[in-house]
């Protein structure tokens, strides 16, 4: 979709006559532009053109346009935070809509396409909203001063009341047709920290979509139905990279509500009326497999070569000094070997979407976590003109990378399957659990063969050699994030360290496995953070060091906001070691991650099944300003629990090449009664906003095995830490 569709005219942004509309494209150096351009609205009045982040209503309403997808991070709540400051707006008049697909409209100003990831949402939008927000007071303001013929320095906005001592009042809604006449602000100034009455504020600010997902008004792409749709599921091969040979869906078209049945290459695709018969046709299939190109080694063979490769001098992603001449001559070494499984999204919504086309237009609606990637590939397919194809972003029940695809998989599969029934049959693809869970795309498995040298009491030299898939390596997006050889996501937070290590080596040898792989919430830290931080841990016990006054002395003033995490979650949780009292002991970890850092206390017993059970979590984060700080606390909240599940109980297991876990009944979450108590602090900062919906995960793993250190009873070497071997 494009800002000269006519279907996403001025008009269709513009909630009814005498609407405003502000929109702000800012390049990489932050320059606010207006993006404006002459129009004309329906009654005769002029209007900005429809690359708008805002929109006044006449009814009061203030609508921010959201660039990033909102599935339960918060940017719907955060993005319209950062305008209604500066708008001086009420938070009851504010509401938010995902933005069309645009990307020179709506850019990812951190990643050059449209697109949520990185936990960059807030960092990226940071000053583009709040310029937004800025340039539509200026422009209110400016038409009440006309209006009431008096300067526009003697009136004032609060709580989205516009007034002048004389006694005037008046809504935003009121001058929002007078206001969209005028020039847009090329550079408003912003507000200073001082006088911030929304931003970093706890309880003034209500989640905008909480509402209406607890009561069931929310609209996600499984609750799409069009006249004339059909339900479409897909049989795959239980194997990676298998292919149909042949297939006889005769019993598959005598199930009531079937459609048709098409082959789609890789897999069967099966289109009835509704879900059900869609999936009691696929079930009636009869496929035969071409496995000869598939994936057949199971997660045994892979660890044992991945045990091997990381035995074997690799690609050095990260040195100094001469880490091996220091082993070689050391009078004691130690060695650490750890294995992270595969890992599933397993959002709480399977992978779904939405396609309807007459041959010469199109329009998708799903979860989009990457609108231009997804569109392109959604155009192409189809043989359209990207003009000629809307896509529209659906609110998302969770992602975790699950949505952010480098194959664009999904939208091409959408596309492919709306292709091979010919237009005007409207389609939506579903993915079941099981679907998801044997589907791949999953956390790449991983070895870190890890060595150390401690001398008088300090830790002398450290070697790291990790084995592990890169998804980036051979794909479009390998010349943003590989550099010399090295993928940056799979060495992240291990070639480089917080701890000063006179002699330092980190390598890295990336396989190719015909497993699909993808980011998983944490990217590399969620397992660089667990080798690193229970690898140091080790170190300092063997140097006799305190875990937490160690990593605080390795670090010394290099690294001051890690230092501040580790201090602030010691006086949290009242750190007097991590010996065990009353059969409880405490682990420490601190990560930091997409530019925030995060430091926690776990408190761990043992159960009488021999289980870990975490009590307690302290958890210290500097995420920069805090812009929403019961968000935050939340996302820190969600990221233990989420992290803790899956390093206590997740795995993804291959048996010759085929997944074993199929639903929740064998891929383990945690439980509601197994969510340890968190208490959250927020560290006041003035850096620039960063992440919060991944760095909450790292921490936990680590800061649970150390404390399981600590109880006697090692650090566990393989994850999950309940049933973990192979």
């Amino acid at each position: 979709m494009t800002a000269h569709d006519p279907k996403l005219s001025r008009r269709s942004l513009l909630a009814g006559v005498g609407a405003l509309v502000i929109g702000f494209h800012l390049p990489r150096q932050a320059r606010a532009q207006s993006g404006a351009a002459a129009g004309h609205r329906p009654g005769g009045n002029d209007s900005f053109a429809p690359n708008a982040f805002i929109r006044v209503a006449p009814d009061d309403t203030v609508t921010v346009i959201v660039k990033h997808i909102e599935f339960g991070q918060g940017p719907f709540t955060g993005l319209a935070t950062l305008a209604a400051e500066e708008m001086d707006a009420a938070w009851n008049q504010m509401r938010a809509e995902h933005a069309p697909a645009d990307v020179k409209l709506y850019a990812n100003l951190a990643l050059g396409v449209q697109g949520t990831g990185g936990s960059t949402a807030i960092a990226n939008s940071w000053e583009q909203m709040r310029k937004a927000g800025a340039a539509a007071r200026m422009m209110l303001v400016q038409a009440a001063a006309e209006a009431w013929k008096v300067p526009a320095s003697e009136i004032k906005v609060e709580a989205g009341v516009i007034s002048h001592a004389s006694g005037r009042k008046g809504s935003f809604g009121e001058f929002a047709e007078a206001a969209s006449k005028l020039s847009v602000p090329e550079n408003p100034p912003l507000k200073p920290a001082s006088a911030y009455k929304l931003i970093g504020k706890e309880g003034t600010v209500k989640r905008l979509d909480s509402a209406d997902k607890s009561r069931g008004k929310a609209q996600f792409t499984i609750d799409i139905h069009t006249p004339n749709m059909l339900t479409v599921v897909v049989a795959r091969s239980p194997r990676f990279g298998g292919k149909v040979a042949s297939f006889d869906a005769a019993e598959t078209r005598k199930v009531k509500g079937v459609v048709d049945v098409k082959d789609i290459g890789y897999g069967v695709a099966v289109y009835a009326t509704g879900t059900w018969p869609a999936l009691k046709g696929r079930e009636a299939l009869k496929i035969t497999w071409d496995d000869s190109a598939a994936e057949t080694r199971g997660s045994a063979e892979l660890i044992a070569e991945y045990r091997r490769l990381a035995r074997q001098p690799g690609t050095v992603a990260g040195s100094h000094g001469d880490a091996e001449a220091v082993l070689a001559k050391a009078d004691r070494v130690i060695e650490a070997e750890f294995v992270f499984p595969y890992l599933a999204h397993a959002p709480m919504e399977p992978l779904d979407g939405y396609l309807e086309w007459d041959g010469t237009q199109a329009l998708a609606r799903f979860g989009s976590q990457f609108q231009t990637t997804e569109h392109q590939t959604i155009a192409t397919i189809l043989g359209l003109p990207l003009e000629k194809v809307r896509l529209e972003t659906m609110l998302a029940g969770g992602s975790f990378g699950r949505r952010a695809q480098v194959s664009q998989h999904l939208a091409a599969e959408l596309a492919t399957v709306a292709k091979a029934i010919g237009p005007n049959r409207p389609v939506k693809v579903v993915w079941t659990r099981e679907d998801d869970l044997a589907g791949g795309y999953y956390r790449p498995l991983f070895v870190h063969r890890l060595r150390g040298a401690v001398r008088d009491g300090r830790i002398a030299a450290w070697s790291n050699t990790l084995v592990g898939q890169s998804f980036l390596l051979g794909t479009p997006l390998e010349s943003f994030v590989v550099k010399n050889g090295i993928d940056a996501t799979s060495v992240e937070g291990a070639n480089e360290i917080f701890y000063a290590v006179p002699d330092f080596r980190c390598e890295v040898h990336n396989p190719k496995v015909g497993v699909p792989t993808l980011w998983w919430r944490s990217v590399g830290h969620t397992h660089t953070g667990y080798a690193v931080e229970c690898f140091v841990d080790e170190l300092l016990q063997a140097a006799g060091q305190d875990p937490l006054q160690g990593r605080l002395a390795l670090m010394g003033d290099r690294h001051p906001r890690a230092a501040n995490v580790l201090k602030a979650v010691g006086e949290m949780a009242n750190w007097k070691g991590s010996a065990p009292v009353d059969g409880r002991a405490r682990g420490v970890a601190v990560v930091e991650s997409f530019n925030s850092f995060v430091a926690q206390i776990a408190e761990v017993s043992i159960g009488p099944e021999g289980e870990p059970k975490v009590h307690k979590v302290w958890c210290a984060v500097d995420c920069g300003v805090a812009v929403n700080p019961d968000v935050i606390r939340a996302q820190m909240e969600g990221g233990i629990g989420f992290g803790l599940g899956h390093a206590l109980y997740g795995q993804i297991t291959l048996d010759g090449g085929r997944p074993v876990q199929t639903n929740f009944h064998e891929y383990r979450s945690l439980r509601i009664h197994e969510m340890p108590e968190v208490e959250v602090r927020i560290i006041a900062s003035t850096e620039k906003p960063s992440g919060v919906g991944e760095p909450g995960v790292p921490p936990i793993g680590p800061a649970v095995a150390n404390a399981l250190a600590a109880l006697g009873h090692g650090r566990p070497r393989q994850l999950p830490m309940q049933g973990g071997s192979v």
